[in-house]
């Protein structure tokens, strides 16, 4: 482990934060910490860390929320460190996207052990939560989307189905392929479905007077975000 690896702890028990900042400290790692869901949030966008050791029991919003959000946009390597220790907690987690999961009271040496594995496994980088694209921008932490600067407001649909698009900007994504992850697997015949919420988003993010549109229909096949020279999810 680099001694330049920085850990966020996303936790709000006070003494769990102090002795995870001693053990990790002593380790070499550079510790910041979080006392909420959305405070973590920030973190993890501002300072980029190189693991989050996370729990699950946060009083803002539930531990799981915050590793879906999280995942939405970052592959960070996450730790979840909770009083949960239920098989059916471990495995929706795992699902969720954690990397692993280690249950409190925890054994010190293990959890470095533990840290260190899935270092070792994480991709290279993580990606960052902003996207960009002509006159289009999305945060995904916030789940904010502008047009020229000014927010537009989207149902979740329309949102998660930017989402897709924007994750893979610059690619043709199958009309089954957008289905499955909108609207889940059982939704890959129903095409009427993205025909009608194309038609919304693109009256939401488009410029009416512009001779580029940013989503260009790939006939018979799905759809694509066009992606500007220079532009997209920053690294």
């Amino acid at each position: 482990m680099s001694d330049t690896s920085t850990a966020l702890i996303i936790d709000d028990e006070v003494q769990i934060r102090r002795l995870l900042r001693l053990v990790l400290e002593a380790e070499g790692y550079r510790v910041l910490d979080a006392e909420s869901g959305r405070q973590g949030l920030s973190e993890v966008a501002l300072r980029r860390p190189d693991v989050v050791l996370l729990d699950l029991g946060l009083p803002d919003m539930d531990g799981m929320v915050v590793l879906r959000r999280l995942r939405e946009w970052s592959r960070v390597p996450v730790l979840i460190l909770s009083v949960r220790e239920g098989p059916e907690d471990k495995v929706a987690a795992l699902d969720a996207g954690a990397d692993d999961y280690v249950t409190k009271p925890f054994d010190s040496p293990e959890l470095l052990a533990r840290l260190r594995a899935i270092q070792r496994r994480a991709p290279f980088g993580a990606e960052d939560p902003y996207f960009e694209a002509g006159h289009l921008a999305i945060d995904f932490n916030s789940r904010t989307v502008t047009v020229k600067g000014h927010e537009v407001k989207l149902t979740a649909t329309e949102y998660s189905l930017l989402k897709v698009l924007a994750q893979h900007a610059g690619k043709v994504v199958t009309h089954k392929q957008l289905l499955r992850e909108v609207w889940g697997p059982n939704a890959e015949e129903q095409s009427q479905y993205l025909r009608v919420y194309m038609t919304h988003l693109r009256k939401k993010i488009e410029l009416p007077d512009a001779t580029e549109k940013l989503l260009k229909t790939e006939s018979g096949i799905g759809y694509r975000l066009v992606l500007p020279t220079g532009k997209g999810i920053r690294q």
